[in-house]
């Protein structure tokens, strides 16, 4: 896998976190349940976190505290903040980068494509994951889904707005940018900072990933770089 810097049609490479570049659901499921468990709720099964994950940690607990009737906003925001607390302490358990997420970042760095992540996690814990993973070191900026702070309306300013995607861009020097990830978010996000995208087939893609309405789809990040060129 090799090519001319010159030659490469992207200055820098965004990418999603959950989904992109790490497999994170089990230890996000574990996390649910903890919550789950304290407020009464039955647990969900670990594998079923592939389709609440997305939106951010506070969206995948409020999708399955939902699907078993509820809670009052108060109850609700005491079972979040227990999940965020038991996640911090259990992050990377299980979490493991996928297949080729090494190789193709360290030839993307080695060839001086400047790198992103920009996820709905909270910088905070996307940059302890990455750390225990041995695995930040790579990427000239980490943005999380509180890291640009909250718009006029108090919701953070994150997926699937186009702030985060923006601000990666601007980052890493502003120059030609294509984004990763593997959602509707993502490729919303996309659309609106006007950049393309490519969707991780292989991820937790919340529709078919040939209808998420990327510019290319890839089943595996060692087709990433061919697709990159090709777009």
């Amino acid at each position: 896998m090799t090519f001319s810097r010159a030659d490469f049609p992207f200055d820098a490479v965004g990418f999603d976190l959950d989904g992109t570049l790490l497999d994170t659901f089990r230890d996000l499921g574990a996390a649910v349940n903890h919550a789950l468990a304290l407020g009464g709720f039955d647990p969900v099964p670990v594998d079923s976190s592939k389709d609440l994950i997305g939106g951010g940690a506070k969206i995948m607990l409020a999708r399955a505290v939902e699907r078993q009737g509820g809670l009052p906003e108060d109850e609700f925001r005491a079972l979040y903040k227990a999940m965020l607390g038991y996640y911090a302490d259990n992050n990377a358990v299980h979490t493991t980068p996928y297949p080729h997420a090494r190789d193709v970042v360290g030839e993307l760095t080695a060839r001086g494509i400047r790198l992103a992540v920009v996820t709905n996690k909270f910088e905070g814990f996307a940059r302890s994951i990455l750390t225990r993973l041995d695995f930040l070191a790579p990427f000239e900026t980490v943005i999380g889904g509180d890291s640009l702070g909250k718009g006029s309306d108090g919701r953070y300013l994150a997926k699937p707005g186009p702030e985060p995607v923006i601000e990666a861009q601007r980052r890493c020097g502003g120059g030609r940018f294509a984004f990763v990830g593997d959602s509707t978010y993502d490729v919303k996000a996309a659309r609106g900072a006007e950049v393309p995208v490519i969707a991780a087939g292989y991820g937790y893609c919340d529709k078919p990933p040939h209808e998420l309405g990327a510019d290319s789809v890839i089943d595996s990040l060692g087709g990433l770089i061919s697709a990159l060129e090709t777009l």
